[in-house]
Order: C-alpha cells, then sequence, then structure tokens
C-alpha cells in the first residue's frame, strides 16, 4: 500500500506559510503498517508527518510504504522509491534486520538515508555512511542506560532479547554496563508471542531482577503472560519494551516497571510542550518514543532543506550535521559517526488517571554517545 502526501496539501489546509526548500525534495518511508509491529511504524509515520504538516514546506512531499517488516519487501520498496518514486531520502525502518538488508542499497545509489529507529552496531562503526545520519540512538544506549540502573539494587539478572540485530545489540549494551553476574542470557524468536518456558527459566534462576528488550508486540504477551505466573521477580527494559504504543494493550501488568529513553512526553521545556499538544491534538493519543523520533527525523531533514539543496550531497550533509533543530528530547548533537550524542533518562511506568504512561524518575547518562565511533573512519 502506498500513500502519497504533499506538505503543500497540508499547508493551504491550515493557512500555513513556510520557507521554500531550495529545490523539492522527495522523501520515502518505508515503515511497518501492518502485523505485530504495526504501532511501532504507525507512531513514526504520525511522529513524521507532523513535523511535515507544522512546517508548511511546500516544496517537500512524501511517498509512505508499508514494508509487513519483511526485509525482502523493504529492499524492493527501497528500490523502487529511488529508480522509480525519484527519492531524495529514504527514512522510517523500524527494524535493524530490515535496515541492514536497505542501507547498503541506499548510499550505494548517492542517496541518504535517516533512520527514525534501527540502529544496528555495523552501521555505527565500520559500515558508517556520510549519507546515513540516525536521528533516534545507537541499538545500544537505551540497554546500557538499564545496565547501568540495575546496578542499584540488582546483583544477578535474567536477561532475554528477540534473535536479530537490535537484540544482541540490546543484551551486548546491557552487559557493558551492568557489573554483577547474568544468571542466564536468552534469545527468543522475533515475533514470539507464548514465553511461557522463558517464564519457567525465569522463575528457577535465582535472578533478583529480568531485563527485557522485546518491542511491540512481543512485549505485550511477555507482560501479560509474566504476571499471571504469579513470579515477582522485577522486570525493567528500554523504553521500546514499555513505549506508549503498547502501555494500554499490556495494562496493570506494567505498572512499577522502569525502563530507559532519551525523551519522555513530561520533559520540561518548550519543544516538548508543542510537540506533545500537537501530537495529542492530531492523533488523539499520547506520543511515543517511536513518534518522537520520526518528528525528529523529520525536523533533522527539514532544517537542512531550508539551506541547501538536497541534490548538493556535501551542502546537504553539512546542513545535517549542524542538527539545527529544538528537540522535545532536548539537547541534541550528532557524534563523528552521525549517531546521537544525548542524555538518557530513567522512567518509571505509571497511572494517570485512566492513562498508563511513562514518568522521569532520573537521568541514567548526560551527553551519552555509543561505543562504536571509534571504528567509524569518515
Amino acid at each position: 500500500m502506498k500513500t502519497f502526501v504533499s506538505a503543500a496539501a497540508l499547508a493551504l489546509s491550515l493557512g500555513i506559510a513556510g520557507t521554500a526548500a531550495a529545490e523539492p525534495v522527495k522523501i520515502g518511508m518505508i515503515t511497518t503498517l501492518s502485523g505485530g509491529g504495526a504501532g511501532l511504524g504507525v507512531d513514526t509515520r504520525d511522529g513524521f508527518m507532523l513535523a511535515i504538516k507544522n512546517a508548511g514546506n511546500k516544496d517537500v512531499s512524501v511517498v509512505i510504504e508499508d514494508d509487513g517488516q519483511k526485509p525482502e519487501m523493504a529492499v524492493q520498496l527501497a528500490d523502487k522509491m529511488i529508480q522509480q518514486d525519484n527519492v531524495d531520502i529514504l527514512t522510517g525502518i523500524v527494524w535493524s534486520n530490515l535496515l541492514m538488508a536497505v542501507q547498503p542499497g541506499v548510499v550505494a545509489q548517492g542517496k541518504f538515508y535517516i533512520s527514525t529507529n534501527a540502529a544496528p552496531a555495523p552501521l555505527a562503526g565500520a559500515g558508517c555512511s556520510p549519507l546515513y545520519f540516525n536521528a533516534a540512538y545507537q541499538n545500544d544506549n537505551l540497554h546500557e542506560a538499564m545496565g547501568q540502573y540495575a546496578n542499584q539494587d540488582h546483583k544477578k539478572m535474567f536477561i532475554l532479547a528477540p534473535n536479530y540485530p537490535a537484540g544482541k545489540d540490546s543484551l551486548t549494551g546491557f552487559k557493558r554496563y551492568f557489573k554483577g553476574e547474568i544468571a542466564s542470557e536468552i534469545y527468543t524468536k522475533l515475533g514470539q508471542t507464548d514465553y511461557a518456558a522463558e517464564i519457567a527459566q525465569i522463575r528457577a534462576s535465582g535472578a533478583d531482577g529480568v531485563f527485557m528488550f522485546l518491542p511491540g508486540g512481543m512485549g505485550i504477551a511477555f507482560m501479560k503472560q509474566y504476571s499471571q505466573s504469579g513470579i515477582d521477580i522485577p522486570v525493567m527494559g528500554p523504553g521500546f519494551s514499555f513505549s506508549q504504543d503498547v502501555l494500554g494493550a499490556m495494562g496493570d501488568a506494567a505498572l512499577g516497571t522502569k525502563n530507559s529513553g532519551q525523551w519522555s512526553h513530561d520533559l520540561d521545556n518548550e519543544a516538548n510542550k508543542k510537540f506533545v499538544e500537537g501530537f495529542q491534538a492530531e492523533y488523539d493519543r499520547l506520543p511515543s518514543i517511536y513518534a518522537l523520533q520520526g518528528y525528529d527525523a523529520a525536523q533533522l531533514i527539514l532544517s537542512a532543506a531550508a539551506k541547501a539543496d538536497v541534490k548538493d550531497t556535501e551542502a546537504f550533509r553539512a546542513e545535517l550535521l549542524k542538527a539545527d533543530f529544538a528537540s522535545p528530547r532536548g539537547k541534541f548533537k550528532f557524534n563523528t559517526n552521525q549517531h546521537p550524542i544525548q542524555d538518557i533518562y530513567v522512567r518509571e511506568v505509571v497511572k494517570e488517571g485512566d492513562v498508563i504512561t511513562n514518568k522521569i524518575i532520573g537521568t541514567a547518562f548526560t551527553d551519552h554517545g555509543d561505543a562504536y565511533a571509534q571504528d567509524c573512519k569518515m
């Protein structure tokens, strides 16, 4: 399914005037809009399009396609967007295995890729590219923050994640900072929905804490089954496991869990207030981390397009590197590998009225980069 959205139509419908780009910019968004990971892609798309709408730039247009969470489909869509739709920039992929399949072909064809989420270690290190930027994080980052946080109260952790690139980065990141014992390290099937075997292993492990990275429907299934098991070992995870798009489905099973994020809806700054209020007004729900990352990826592209022609690769890249936009997350700048340096917070899942959401309870890292930038030789 393809959707073509013109910023001009959005701007005219609202009576918004914007500064035109030097030349028209066509963006191709490939994201997951069907299946168990659809919530992540929907939030990515909606956050991205909110920023496009807010800008009112008549010379920016977006083509949107559903990858169905399939690497081969994502590759086909990327080639079509470049060769037939003539896009200048690609973005939107949620899953690291899909990005690893798509990114090499995109940059080889001389196009920019701006990641809204997926951030596998190889693309931050030796496989970095001048045409590849990540507007979210590097995969390890939020897991590193929870490893650091777990040191406060835990001596022995049971850790689990799906068996794909981001899952491996996740547990690598957690172990990089956790100083205690790993009771067991489990890789589950990507898309798994039955966790009876893993929960039995947790029960028998002797662990005093559980770290799980299970985004989307995987996390919903795990938390419901874990709550029903009666095990009282506390669970923690990265913000992806407890993002706003899944908390409603998890329900009370998620309350009290701790997680990490480079952003939270309760961050006290003007850009965040504008983003949260704007997202709620547009979509009638609170935004998630995925929505924030989509929003900022669009802001990044728009900030560069306002000052440079996207066809002038070096000039456009120079403007992207400046990251000249107000992020709702607060401080944001690029490291030498074109991945963010940013603060990472610890959040707790709470209930605000009838809404289950996150609130910040501490800061895990300030101005945190990633472990792979030293291997990037740009």
